[in-house]
């Protein structure tokens, strides 16, 4: 346990050295919305749950009470994923929404441990067709996917449990500094 603590404070060091990609993260998620943008985010998994626990922080509230901020989770309607899965392919259950719902005002969010999963890819291929702003989360084997976003926070590590903590952290800050400008 002790090892896995001591990997865990190297990862949150690493994430400290790119503060500026969180900033520009939050900084663009605020310009969207101060536009009329609407965010919408998915990822597999852990992932699937990070992307409804951060639209719940913008929606909702993190800390303080402001207005409610337009922030949709792809992973949530059931009967969407599995008439899509069931129907097209599980590879689209992502991409159909994103083509359903996504503007070239708004902006998507995907999270990807590994950057590989097919059906996050094919959404972020819609999202650039439509020209919506890619925001990625990634691993670190997730280059070619963190080339696919226009802003991309990477963590140097591999398995769900370490790259998911510092992913929590980071969205955490993120949402943070987006709900202090609402204030």
């Amino acid at each position: 346990m002790k090892t896995q603590i001591e990997e865990h404070q190297r990862l949150v060091a690493c994430a400290a050295r790119q503060t500026d990609i969180l900033q520009r993260i939050a900084d663009r998620i605020l310009e969207g919305f101060n536009a009329g943008a609407k965010l919408y985010i998915f990822g597999n998994g852990g992932s699937a749950a990070d992307a409804q626990h951060i639209a719940a922080e913008l929606v909702g509230r993190f800390k303080r009470d402001r207005k409610a901020l337009p922030a949709v989770a792809l992973t949530t309607d059931t009967s969407i994923l599995t008439a899509v899965a069931n129907d097209i392919g599980s590879e689209h259950a992502f991409s159909r929404q994103v083509e359903a719902l996504v503007t070239d005002a708004d902006l998507v969010w995907a999270l990807s441990v590994s950057g590989t999963s097919p059906n996050v890819i094919r959404a972020m291929d819609a999202a650039k067709a439509i020209g919506a702003y890619r925001i990625g989360f990634t691993g670190r084997k997730g280059a070619s996917f963190a080339a696919m976003c226009d802003v991309c926070f990477q963590v140097d590590h591999e398995t769900s449990d370490r790259v998911q903590e510092v992913h929590q952290l980071a969205y955490h800050l993120i949402c943070d500094r987006i709900e202090r400008k609402y204030l």
